[in-house]
């Protein structure tokens, strides 16, 4: 007599391992605009795709650089190539440039950036220029 085996486990399905993706999904952009507001006392480079989502930032001051040094063209300088480092490392390949203020980085953040075989399409100034507002109050009389 043939004995028949029987087995209390429990057949469970084979689940499939999936390579889990990276926590930031690599975006495919090629073009970008790049904003820098160049103040007197510091400046800010916003590196944004072409719908204006932001990518990422820098700036003098969170690179380390203190009180009046923030504001000078080497730490502009450094900032354009942190940008740059990171901008090359997306695969951007081209970029519009937008401008604010009038401190003295404005150049050497697009020169820095153009270290890493960007291209520049386009350089625009939109520094804000008041045109004197509405009208003062009159002084108070007493």
């Amino acid at each position: 007599m043939a004995q028949k085996q029987v087995t209390n486990e429990i057949e469970t399905p084979v689940e499939e391992v999936k390579a889990t993706p990276s926590k930031t999904a690599k975006k495919k952009i090629s073009a970008g605009i790049l904003n820098i507001d160049a103040t007197f006392n510091n400046t800010k480079v916003i590196f944004a795709d072409k719908m204006g989502n932001l990518l990422f930032w820098s700036s003098a001051g969170s690179l380390g650089f203190k009180g009046a040094k923030k504001g000078t063209p080497f730490a502009a300088s450094k900032v354009g190539d942190i940008i740059g480092g990171k901008a090359a490392a997306l695969g951007i390949k081209e970029a519009d440039v937008v401008v604010r203020g009038v401190g003295s980085g404005r150049e050497p953040v697009i020169r820095a950036f153009m270290a890493y075989n960007i291209e520049i399409t386009s350089i625009k100034d939109a520094t804000p220029v008041p045109h004197n507002g509405p009208k003062a109050k009159k002084p108070r009389r007493v």
